[in-house]
């Protein structure tokens, strides 16, 4: 492997331009071209490092960046009045978070990192900037905001309507297709996060999730060792989930 091409495929190279990153093209509009990618390379900021359990942001902070995870994984949780933690969201490489700060200028939720992370951080005042020159780049952001929405919308019909298993399987599904979409593989992986925040995630307890993981075991829809998930029937995991094949 060239000097070069071991750079271009190290997620932790703050050096990887936009146009070089092996995520560009999921975190980043398709229609971009070569000059319009290097004027968003000019204010992305490609050095921060996370270790597993530090923090990117803290809810009621003061809004100034959106961040696109390169390596490792993320998770948002937010505070409620009575001090009780819900999970709101998990986000692996190419993903986009802090977005809900934008509306009232200040982080809705807390993002902390689930294992070693590199993000990239991007200024929100020169995002806006950028994309009054780039309407593409608008767009794609718009586009992440309402898939945000849509999966929101998604979580709460699943949490509220779902039995225990249809929510893991859901989840499982969701997981596979988000690595397959990293061109990884989607059948095996690993769960970055524990079974407590599975469990929070989706409305169940730590019991419930590690019973529903021992039964679709049983039932030769998944092998699990650890935090590693191999998925046996992806057929039978959507029949579980009712999702159409």
């Amino acid at each position: 492997m060239s000097k070069s091409t071991a750079a271009q495929s190290c997620p932790h190279n703050a050096n990887i331009s936009c146009g070089d990153c092996r995520l560009s093209s999921i975190c980043l509009p398709l229609s971009l071209d070569t000059e319009d990618i290097g004027k968003l390379d000019e204010i992305v900021k490609k050095g921060t490092q996370l270790q597993r359990g530090d923090t990117l942001y803290k809810q009621n902070g003061e809004f100034c960046s959106v961040y696109a995870v390169r390596a490792g994984a993320i998770k948002a949780y937010h505070i409620d009045s009575g001090g009780q933690e819900q999970v709101v969201g998990f986000y692996l490489p190419g993903e986009i978070l802090g977005t809900d700060g934008i509306a009232g200028h200040r982080y809705n939720n807390t993002a902390v990192a689930l294992d070693t992370t590199a993000v990239c951080e991007i200024p929100f005042s020169q995002l806006e900037q950028l994309s009054s020159e780039l309407p593409f780049l608008q767009r794609h952001f718009f586009r992440i905001m309402s898939r945000e929405i849509t999966d929101d919308q998604k979580m709460l019909t699943l949490i509220s309507k779902n039995t225990a298993d249809e929510r893991l399987a859901s989840f499982l599904i969701s997981l596979s297709a988000r690595h397959a979409q990293r061109q990884l593989s989607g059948s095996q992986f690993l769960l970055p996060m524990s079974r407590q925040d599975i469990g929070n995630f989706l409305g169940l307890t730590i019991e419930t999730v590690s019973r529903v993981f021992t039964r679709f075991r049983k039932n030769l829809l998944i092998d699990v060792d650890g935090k590693s998930v191999q998925i046996l029937n992806m057929d039978g995991l959507k029949d579980v989930a009712r999702i159409a094949r």
